[in-house]
């Protein structure tokens, strides 16, 4: 299901008005998510109520932490279809879930957040176990 553009962009610029690239097609997911050094946050963004009341903001608070990948990304499901599709397909292991974080580093799965373990939860407990996969796997 495709959202309406303008419904969802306030939900989009939350996170990129803090510094996160949108990955739009599955070129751009493949460019960032296939490169075999650093370390990458993907945000899959929706427009659920635990996305808006718990997701985004607690990545918003985890992103002020020291440590902190090198790259922040997001796709939005419901919204960029292919590259969501694309950015799920690194993802091995895990059944698709929205919103949800994923980090990477090197190339590989190094953490990831479905959505069970984001609705019910506070953002403070999101963005902690957040800054917690950042301080063991960030430089």
């Amino acid at each position: 299901m495709n959202y309406d553009p303008n419904i969802v962009l306030p939900m989009r610029r939350e996170l990129t008005d803090a510094g996160f690239s949108e990955l739009l097609t599955p070129e751009q997911v493949d460019s960032v998510l296939g490169e075999k050094s650093g370390t990458v946050l993907l945000v899959i963004n929706s427009v659920c109520g635990c996305a808006a009341g718990g997701a985004r903001p607690g990545v918003l608070k985890a992103v002020k932490n020291q440590k902190l990948p090198v790259k922040l990304t997001t796709v939005f499901a419901g919204q960029d279809k292919l590259a969501t599709e694309k950015a799920r397909s690194y993802i091995l292991g895990y059944p698709p879930s929205s919103p949800a974080a994923a980090l990477f580093k090197d190339g590989k799965l190094v953490y990831f957040m479905p959505r069970q373990e984001i609705e019910g939860f506070s953002p403070d407990q999101i963005a902690d176990k957040l800054v917690s996969a950042f301080n063991s796997h960030c430089s």
